[in-house]
């Protein structure tokens, strides 16, 4: 089973798409309605973690935890607070560039990618970085497998970025459960 969490829009073939209200993050009894303790195989959220506080962020992460099964994974994405473009920051800024119903004004926190693994190895993932900005702004990128979770805010599917220049980026990485070897006691 593979699931797209807040998919908006986003459908996949082989994903099963959901929304907040099917499917909060914050509630365990919501996760329990939908699924068996460790039976999920992948989980893709685009966008999602940043309209969470950061203590929110680690309970959603451990709630993953729960329902993924051994190996199974998470690929997020979210804004990067060390992408150097003035027009990108104000956009994802916490609160919004303007109106209430603006896709930004729920951010509750712009991660840079240090803080973002934290929130993930804190609730148990072995977590890899995929694609961020380091502290001086410079952007970081290894190969990562669409067909594992499309991320459209991303260097290769972003019609904003080009051979001049990046237009838009987000931290993306894959956090895995580890495989649990029980012991023979």
């Amino acid at each position: 089973m593979k699931v797209i969490i807040g998919a908006g829009r986003t459908s996949y073939n082989g994903w099963l798409s959901t929304q907040e209200d099917a499917l909060n993050l914050l509630s365990l009894e919501s996760w329990d309605r939908l699924f068996e303790p460790e039976s999920v195989d992948a989980l893709l959220a685009e966008h999602v973690w940043e309209h969470l506080t950061y203590e929110e962020g680690i309970i959603a992460a451990k709630h993953c935890y729960h329902f993924l099964k051994p190996g199974g994974y998470i690929r997020c994405a979210v804004p990067d607070k060390n992408f150097r473009n003035e027009w990108y920051q104000q956009m994802v800024q916490v609160g919004g560039p303007g109106p209430a119903d603006h896709p930004a004004a729920t951010h509750k926190i712009v991660y840079d990618a240090k803080t973002f693994v934290q929130v993930f190895e804190t609730a148990g993932f072995e977590v890899s970085l995929l694609e961020y900005c380091d502290e001086h702004g410079d952007f970081h990128y290894s190969y990562w497998n669409e067909e594992d979770g499309k991320i459209g805010r991303s260097l290769r599917f972003d019609t904003r970025n080009s051979i001049e220049g990046l237009g838009m980026v987000s931290i993306i990485i894959d956090a895995k459960k580890p495989l649990i070897i029980k012991s023979k006691s």
